[in-house]
């Protein structure tokens, strides 16, 4: 699903792949800590998990995670949920690249060789 919006005044075109029962929301998606640098993580990939709680208390004003197929892409999925992704502020018309949550996805692979 993409849709284009307004963010931060500027238009802009935000998209996600509508599987709501494995988003977390990017504070509460199941992490490994990999050093004692706390940004040096790996969050588990949805095969690792079972399905996200369909109500994770987070809010974006009165905005919570999706329940139904009318309430997709509010301002809980632009700003909370980790599979939503956005174009540059300003340009609309650039193709979105979704992000592959099947495998884990490092914050710094460059720490553990990962490309």
């Amino acid at each position: 699903m993409e849709k284009n919006i307004t963010y931060c005044g500027m238009p802009a075109k935000v998209g996600c792949d509508e599987k709501c029962n494995k988003a977390w929301g990017v504070m509460l998606r199941p992490k490994e800590q990999l050093s004692d640098d706390a940004d040096d993580v790996v969050y588990l990939g949805d095969n690792e998990l079972g399905d996200a709680p369909e109500n994770p208390y987070t809010w974006e004003g009165v905005d919570g995670k999706p329940t139904c197929d009318s309430e997709k892409m509010n301002k809980w999925c632009v700003r909370q949920c980790e599979r939503c992704v956005m174009t540059e502020y300003g340009k609309p018309d650039e193709p979105l690249i979704y992000k592959d949550w099947s495998k884990k996805r490092y914050n710094q692979p460059w720490k553990h060789n990962i490309k």
